[in-house]
């Protein structure tokens, strides 16, 4: 058995899937129903053994969503369309907070000039970003159950008891990968002007970021990319390598299996995706992005083998906390931000 370990399932719901003195910037890191002779055993009672504490029950490949309604075809959720639905719902709250808290404040930053958006107070940025999503999860919780059936959070599996019993694993290991990357990073040659230096002008900017670094982006993020995305792109990926048979199509429809080389292909495709949005702070330096990949494929293979987002998010968010730290101590509590360059 894994060191880490999901919660033992007792129901259907719950057997969802699931350095120097320099301080150099890392990226913070977001068909008719089958008949039911043709379902597959996941989709009938299971009588689950009581194991001990810190046992797992992982079958690869693994159920997708739980079948709670025996009378309909299991689903597999969420599909690449809830992840766009999410997508446009998110990019409609960062059009609405920046044109009309951007637009009143800064009327020139409308046009989406460089130096028009530079000009903006972080203050600023952060709070339309931060307003966004929170906004989009809000509006996520009541519309998706709708589409799913289910509650939001057994949607994209976010299964809290997982990353519960497992924190005094997840948080170590946010915290080892975080000293790691940021070891690696102080011998890569990074530009002397990156654009999250402009986040670290000012203390209480700094507090701010810190904040929002810590709680909101991980676990936004979190849920986009492995709540969302990476199920999305493994459904895709094995219904496109789906033989266009009437039998692989009833075999289609009469269970909700993600196959291991989806999950792989997702991971992958998922994290270049994740390493890519993260580049633009530090204007894409390569080897940084590099190192942003591999934290990816971490958390991916984490939110997999506990079919937890949560236990994800308490990796990411512990690897933020420890960037953010190491600033801390290194400009004396946020007073000499000065030195965050030397």
């Amino acid at each position: 058995m894994s060191d880490l370990t999901p919660t033992p399932a007792t129901s259907a719901q719950e057997n969802a899937p699931s350095q120097s003195g320099e301080v150099r910037h890392t990226t913070t890191f977001f068909l008719p129903p089958a008949s039911p002779d043709t379902r597959s055993q996941s989709d009938a009672p299971v009588v689950r053994p009581i194991l001990p504490e810190g046992e797992a029950i992982l079958q690869p490949p693994m159920d997708n969503t739980p079948n709670d309604a025996p009378e309909d075809a299991p689903h597999r959720i969420p599909n690449l369309g809830h992840a766009l639905l999410f997508l446009a719902i998110t990019g409609l709250f960062l059009f609405l907070t920046q044109f009309l808290i951007l637009g009143f404040a800064h009327p020139s930053a409308i046009g989406n000039k460089a130096s028009a958006i530079s000009s903006i107070p972080p203050k600023l940025l952060i709070g339309t970003e931060a307003l966004t999503y929170i906004l989009a999860l809000a509006v996520s919780w009541f519309v998706f159950p709708l589409l799913w059936k289910r509650p939001f959070p057994t949607g994209i599996d976010a299964n809290p008891d997982a990353a519960r019993r497992n924190a005094l694993r997840l948080i170590p290991l946010g915290l080892t990968l975080s000293f790691a990357v940021q070891a690696i990073s102080t011998v890569i040659a990074i530009p002397k002007d990156i654009p999250m230096d402009d986040f670290f002008r000012t203390p209480s900017d700094v507090w701010l970021v810190t904040l929002f670094g810590i709680f909101l982006a991980p676990l936004f993020e979190e849920i986009l990319f492995r709540g969302f995305l990476l199920p999305a792109v493994a459904i895709a990926y094995d219904w496109l390598s789906l033989p266009r048979t009437p039998a692989a199509r009833e075999f289609w429809n009469s269970n909700n299996k993600i196959s291991t080389p989806a999950y792989v292909f997702s991971a992958v495709f998922t994290s270049i995706l994740f390493a890519l949005l993260h580049g633009q702070q530090t204007a894409f330096t390569w080897p940084v992005i590099l190192l942003l990949f591999c934290v990816s494929l971490i958390l991916s293979a984490v939110r997999i083998r506990l079919r937890s987002v949560l236990a994800s998010t308490l990796i990411h968010a512990s690897y933020n906390f420890t960037i953010f730290l190491t600033a801390f101590i290194a400009t004396g509590g946020y007073r000499h931000l000065d030195r965050m360059n030397r």
